[in-house]
């Protein structure tokens, strides 16, 4: 694998950090007061955005664009130390259209998307001009497995009557969000477990959709929502369907690959931001006659941090080469370890940080707590690490299975003599 990045994405990393410095960084605690003074969108996005355009940092994330669809066309591979800069500051992705879950559901548009359902939809979000959510989580089933969902698509003559509650929704509170794809299933009894899903466009205004409530996590209120929505007699024109009836799973495993690769990207970003942190902290406060990073368990937390988090971007760079090469199953089993890598990290530097802040970093004052609840939440969204280990070690022993002969040899078995002296 190649290690350097191409010139092309150095000047488009130069590019993106002098624009974080310069236009994201600057607004940070802006962003700040007019949330919680109850002002969302906040006031600056739209100007951010237009201004991303015009410089050309703008969906950053889409490979292979057609004509009509603006953006920069770059790889996984290309994309990923972009999404990094980007993950310093957790609503900086939307200032360049390239924020979860739309980049997912862009991605989902753009291979499967009839000509009017890409006109309708495709294109205003490629353009940033509404929001999106991806509604798959329930309360009542353990969503980890897709196909235990149990929301209800049915087909009655031209129309599709869509029943089911979600929840922990991203996006669905925020004032711009306009679509749902949800997923769920048109084949309730089908022998084929993985083909009784579908996929369905829901409109955000279609009568009987209601969202109940923009759901806290660990106490932290995102402002664009963590939401349960109730989808009750909604009913649609057939032709809202995306894809074919039982391809919705095959749809999803399609979405997650590179959005892991974002996702774990990000939080790397959010990683270097706490370490260099938890540094600047160290380095300005004395305890006991010496400054905090001399002291040897501090001294031992920030080398950690810097080894894991630079072992954590190689394994994601890895696995966004594979992706580009081979499309996401041949990936599938790095896809998992990144997984688990980001979001552990994420949280295991992050609370060494707020330790070294002391009180200061469980205060809105720093971004640590913030970051914290993130990474903690990013241990079970898009898979809790538990379903990525079973994952990992299954494919493990599957490869390992030809060289299980092989490796026997080394084993010496204990043939019954005594080992003592045989001099």
């Amino acid at each position: 694998m190649e290690f350097e990045h191409s010139d092309k994405v150095k000047r488009l990393q130069r590019r993106l950090l002098d624009f974080m410095e310069d236009h994201v960084e600057s607004r940070m605690a802006q962003w700040q007061r007019e949330v919680h003074a109850g002002t969302y969108p906040v006031s600056f996005m739209e100007d951010l955005k237009a201004l991303a355009k015009t410089e050309g940092l703008w969906n950053l994330f889409l490979p292979n664009l057609g004509d009509d669809e603006p953006g920069t066309g770059l790889s996984n591979l290309e994309y990923a130390p972009l999404a990094e800069i980007m993950g310093r500051v957790p609503w900086a992705s939307e200032v360049f259209n390239c924020n979860a879950p739309d980049t997912g559901n862009m991605e989902l548009l753009h291979i499967f998307a009839t000509p009017e359902q890409r006109e309708r939809w495709l294109l205003p979000l490629l353009h940033g001009e509404i929001r999106s959510a991806f509604a798959m989580t329930e309360p009542d089933v353990a969503s980890a497995d897709a196909t235990n969902i149990q929301t209800r698509i049915e087909r009655q003559g031209d129309e599709y009557l869509v029943n089911g509650r979600k929840w922990f929704i991203t996006n669905a509170s925020h004032p711009d969000c306009r679509l749902f794809i949800l997923m769920g299933k048109t084949d309730p009894d089908g022998e084929d477990r993985h083909r009784q899903q579908s996929m369905i466009l829901v409109p955000m205004d279609t009568p009987g959709v209601e969202v109940l409530r923009n759901i806290p996590c660990l106490n932290h209120v995102s402002p664009e929502g963590h939401s349960e929505v109730l989808f009750r007699n909604v009913r649609l024109p057939a032709t809202s369907l995306l894809g074919a009836e039982g391809d919705g799973f095959m749809m999803a495993q399609a979405r997650l690959g590179p959005g892991r690769v974002h996702h774990c990207m990000r939080a790397i970003g959010m990683a270097e931001l706490c370490l260099q942190l938890m540094v600047a902290r160290s380095r300005e406060r004395k305890v006991f006659g010496r400054h905090l990073y001399q002291h040897g368990s501090i001294a031992e937390w920030i080398a950690r941090s810097r080894i894991e988090i630079e072992q954590a971007r190689l394994l994601v760079l890895k696995t966004a080469a594979l992706i580009d090469g081979g499309g996401a199953r041949a990936a599938r089993k790095e896809i998992s370890m990144i997984k688990v890598i980001a979001a552990g990290l994420l949280t295991n530097i992050a609370d060494r940080a707020i330790q070294v802040f002391g009180a200061m970093g469980l205060s809105p004052d720093t971004p640590l707590a913030d970051l914290y609840t993130a990474g903690r939440a990013l241990r079970f969204v898009d898979g809790p690490d538990e379903v990525h280990l079973q994952t990992i070690a299954r494919l493990e022993a599957r490869d390992q299975q030809d060289q299980l002969m092989a490796v026997m040899k080394y084993l010496q078995p204990w043939n019954g003599e005594p080992q003592g002296d045989k001099r």
